[in-house]
């Protein structure tokens, strides 16, 4: 006769269950995010404020997700150039080297965010990397500089919601007339516009090499 399990089996099943399911929730690998992070002589109070963060975050709506995790690095990242902070005209900072030096450029914002969203179990498909022309000075200025922002498509065919430093308010794209999209990119590839449902392009995450680079050097880290 099969034995059937007893209350205090039951309630140990239920418990290894849940422990389970919030280990798969959050995949990073915490040691190897915190050697890089000590090696890169980050500071502890930032990256467990980062911790706090996402876990505080996790249960939350998609919308709530969004809100803190823009807020969280518009505060925790200052603006400057690559020259000042890396010594190169073109750097792609993982997460964890851009919390380490508390600095970075929009691109060091984009990518900051976009980790930690599918870190929050926001999927790849909704998420995109976005190259724009950003016009600066107001609606009367002529002058447009290259800009990274990530967007988020609730849905295929939905308008996306853009996450930027620039402007914290997490905004419409209809209402960010300021923004000229070039191209679009996750994980997954480059995509052929940015339309929500924009198919990826042939070559995959190869055809951007400072993005694949980039890729390698966070799975590296721990992500």
């Amino acid at each position: 006769m099969e034995k059937r399990p007893n209350r205090i089996e039951s309630i140990c099943l239920v418990m290894l269950i849940i422990v389970v399911t919030t280990l798969s929730a959050f995949a990073l690998d915490m040691t190897q995010i915190q050697l890089a992070f000590k090696k890169l002589g980050g500071q502890p109070q930032t990256l467990n404020d980062w911790q706090i963060m996402l876990h505080d975050a996790n249960e939350l709506p998609a919308n709530d997700k969004l809100k803190r995790v823009n807020e969280f690095f518009n505060r925790h990242i200052a603006f400057a150039e690559n020259t000042d902070v890396w010594g190169k005209e073109d750097y792609w900072a993982t997460p964890v080297e851009s919390l380490s030096r508390t600095r970075g450029d929009c691109k060091a914002y984009v990518i900051a965010k976009y980790f930690a969203l599918i870190e929050l179990n926001i999927p790849v498909k909704q998420l995109r990397l976005i190259y724009v022309k950003a016009q600066i000075g107001g609606e009367l200025s002529t002058i447009q500089q290259a800009h990274m922002i990530l967007a988020y498509y609730p849905a295929p065919d939905a308008e996306p919601l853009i996450l930027d430093n620039l402007i914290t308010e997490i905004r419409p794209a209809s209402r960010r007339t300021d923004l000229l999209p070039i191209f679009s990119f996750n994980s997954e590839g480059v995509f052929v516009g940015v339309a929500g449902g924009a198919s990826v392009g042939p070559g995959g995450v190869g055809q951007l090499s400072h993005w694949a680079d980039l890729l390698r050097r966070a799975r590296a880290e721990g992500f």
